[in-house]
C-alpha cells in the first residue's frame, strides 16, 4: 500500500515538473520572439525597462492619455542632412562671411514631419515625462539655468530617454540689450553648466524670446554653437499661434512650447501636449527629433 501511495506521489511530482518545464519553454519563446525587431522611434534611445514599442502599446498609450488618435511614427533620420541656412530676413551683417550660426524656423524637407521644442524648464511635471515616453514622442529642450538648477535630475531623466538638451542662456535675458561680453557670459556660462550637469556642451542654442543681434551670433559661435533655431508655430494649452499668414503647419516646421503648468496656464503640460499631438496627427504630420536633421 505504501509503495502504491509513493508511486502516486512520484507521478504527481513528475507531472508538476513537466508542466513547469513546458511553461518555462513557452515563456522563453514568447518573450524574445515578441520583441524581435522592435526598435524605438527614430532618433531616440531605447527606454530602460519600457514595454515593447508595438502598435498595441501605442494604441493603449494614446487611449490612456486621452488622444484622438495614435501619433504617426516619423521616418528614419535622413542619411544626408539638409543644408541649414538663415531664414530670409533673419540674417545679420557678416552672416555668411563670418560663418555665423543660422537663425531658422523650418528645416528644409519634403517629409511631413514637425519638430517639438520646449523652452526654459520652469515646470517639472512627472506626468509629462511618462506621457512622452509611453507615446515615443521626441522633443528638444532649451534650458535656462536659473529655472532648472533646483532639479537637474528631472532633465537627466529626460536626457536618458533620448531627448536632447540645448542652451537657452543662464538667466533668460533680452540679449540685444547686453554687450558682447555679457552675451558671451550668458551663452558660454550655460555651456559650462550643461557640460558639467549633463555631460556635454550642446551645439544648438535658442536666444530668449527669439531676439538676437550680430553680437549674439558671434558670441554663440565663440561658445561652440552651430545652430540657432527659433520657431514657426507656438502651442499653448488652449490655442496655437502662427508665424505664417496661412496659419497652418508645413513640412519641417519647428514648433515651440514651454515647460508650464497650472500656475501659469489653465492646464498642465499633459493638456498642452494633447492639444499639440491631436493637431499634428489630424493634419497628417509625425514628430521627428530636430537634431537628427542638423
Amino acid at each position: 500500500m505504501r509503495a502504491v501511495v509513493q508511486n502516486d506521489k512520484n507521478r504527481a511530482v513528475l507531472a508538476v515538473a513537466a508542466l513547469s518545464v513546458a511553461v518555462a519553454v513557452v515563456s522563453g519563446c514568447a518573450g524574445p520572439g515578441d520583441q524581435a525587431g522592435v526598435r524605438p522611434a527614430a532618433g531616440q534611445q531605447a527606454h530602460r525597462g519600457a514595454a515593447p514599442d508595438s502598435r498595441a502599446a501605442l494604441v493603449a498609450a494614446a487611449r490612456r492619455w486621452g488622444l484622438d488618435a495614435v501619433p504617426l511614427q516619423p521616418p528614419a533620420p535622413p542619411k544626408h542632412k539638409p543644408k541649414i541656412t538663415a531664414r530670409d530676413g533673419f540674417e545679420v551683417d557678416g552672416q555668411v562671411e563670418d560663418d555665423l550660426p543660422p537663425v531658422f524656423t523650418t528645416i528644409p524637407t519634403r517629409q511631413k514631419v514637425v519638430f517639438l521644442t520646449i523652452d526654459d524648464g520652469a515646470e517639472k511635471d512627472p506626468d509629462f515625462l511618462r506621457m512622452m515616453s509611453q507615446l515615443r514622442i521626441p522633443y528638444s529642450a532649451f534650458l535656462s539655468n536659473y529655472l532648472v538648477k533646483d532639479d537637474y535630475g528631472y532633465f537627466r531623466r529626460m536626457q536618458a530617454e533620448g531627448h536632447t538638451l540645448n542652451n537657452h542662456t543662464l538667466t533668460h535675458p533680452y540679449l540685444p540689450g547686453l554687450t558682447y561680453d555679457e552675451q558671451k557670459h550668458e551663452i558660454c556660462g550655460m555651456q559650462d553648466i550643461m557640460k558639467k550637469q549633463f555631460g556635454r556642451a550642446p551645439t544648438v542654442f535658442r536666444p530668449p524670446y527669439g531676439n538676437y543681434n550680430g553680437d549674439t551670433l558671434r558670441a554663440a559661435k565663440a561658445c561652440g554653437i552651430k545652430y540657432a533655431p527659433i520657431w514657426d508655430e507656438e502651442v499653448f494649452v488652449d490655442h496655437w499661434e502662427y508665424r505664417e499668414w496661412d496659419r497652418g503647419l508645413h513640412p519641417g516646421d519647428i514648433v515651440l512650447t514651454h515647460f508650464r503648468g497650472r500656475n501659469d496656464w489653465d492646464g498642465t503640460m499633459v493638456d498642452d501636449m494633447r492639444r499639440f499631438l491631436n493637431k499634428v496627427t489630424r493634419d497628417g504630420y509625425a514628430v521627428a527629433r530636430l537634431e537628427d536633421y542638423l
